[in-house]
């Protein structure tokens, strides 16, 4: 008989950092186990080598397999799995440092990992830490997980969000420069943001959610004194959103949006949508870096990954907190099981 625990994919990063090591800590926690089963697409090459250097034992109950091995398929058993792919700098490579090489391995275990997930190897995708400039040195032209997944998917306008217990915060662009937000926005564009974060937050369990939509300028605009986004296009799309039945209103002045976060308050709203990237980052970091989970919304399948970077001064060290990635992968757990197909 199949599992009844969600299958999750599982990909290493870039091994340069501390994506490998994080992924030894959550193949031992037994809470895990209890939640999923896990599908590492990586080298077991490399998770030795950063077994010994970390002072992080390789779980003898492992299975591992090489990738294309099983029967139509899909593994066996019911322990975690290591789909152990070629890489042959795995013996050579140096932690700690940004390397073509990882970029490569880390885009091609992307791959792979989405591939499976399409034909129902796997049930959703946690993704440990890339290095932009690594994957740039090898090809992948990408800014990071979110582009690259949405080509994978030709999904054309996914949304980065990012969840954790108090504060759930959506990007209405992702990694754009500050200076080309303005003219990105627009309010087809902001709908569909907006409309995305709505359904997220059903999905986490609030059936009428309350959605906060900040504002771009200094004030909200200061009715057109500091800009006149929040009036063409902030505005109407909230508007729009009402006229749907979704619960949105804005635009919240940007620089007192999140005090109450600090006052021991209630949360006003259940999620909030940020204009630009580090709008909506700097709250959420402040208050659940350990913890928060980046999720991409709109794409054909469920995808979460801690909200931090690959570390590369704490690489191969055993210093690195697992607590983001653990809250990655039980949260992408909990959005396959309560998703409308779960168990159909």
């Amino acid at each position: 008989m199949p599992s009844v625990r969600p299958r999750l994919a599982l990909t290493l990063g870039d091994c340069a950092g501390i994506g490998p090591e994080l992924v030894l800590r959550a193949l031992a926690e037994p809470r895990i186990a209890e939640t999923c089963q896990l599908l590492v697409y990586g080298n077991l090459s490399l998770l030795r080598r950063v077994s010994a250097a970390a002072g992080i034992p390789l779980p003898i109950s492992l299975a591992v397999t090489p990738h294309g091995g099983m029967s139509q398929g899909c593994p066996t058993g019911e322990g975690h799995v290591l789909f152990d792919l070629p890489f042959a700098e795995a013996g050579t490579l140096v932690p700690g440092r940004v390397q073509a090489s990882c970029g490569a391995r880390a885009y091609g275990w992307i791959c792979e990992a989405v591939n499976d997930i399409k034909r129902g190897v796997a049930d959703a995708l946690v993704t440990a830490p890339i290095n932009k400039e690594a994957l740039h040195l090898a090809g992948v032209n990408f800014p990071g997980h979110t582009e690259i997944l949405a080509d994978l998917t030709q999904t054309p306008h996914p949304c980065m969000a990012f969840h954790s217990k108090g504060l759930f915060v959506s990007l209405a662009t992702i990694h754009e420069a500050l200076a080309d937000v303005p003219r990105l926005l627009s309010v087809p564009s902001l709908m569909r943001t907006i409309r995305l974060t709505h359904a997220a937050c059903r999905g986490f369990g609030r059936p009428v959610p309350r959605i906060g939509v900040l504002a771009l300028n200094p004030h909200a605009g200061e009715n057109g004194l500091f800009g006149r986004e929040e009036q063409t296009v902030i505005l109407p799309a909230i508007r729009n959103a009402k006229a749907e039945g979704i619960d949105a209103a804005g635009p919240l002045v940007p620089d007192t949006a999140f005090t109450w976060l600090f006052a021991g308050a209630s949360a006003p709203f259940d999620a909030y949508v940020a204009m630009y990237h580090d709008q909506g980052l700097i709250p959420f970091k402040m208050v659940a870096f350990e913890t928060g989970v980046n999720v991409t919304l709109g794409l054909p399948i469920i995808r979460t990954s801690p909200d931090h970077g690959t570390a590369f001064d704490l690489a191969w060290q055993g210093k690195a907190s697992v607590s983001s990635l653990l809250s990655a992968i039980t949260l992408a757990a909990g959005m396959v099981k309560n998703r409308p197909s779960a168990g159909q």
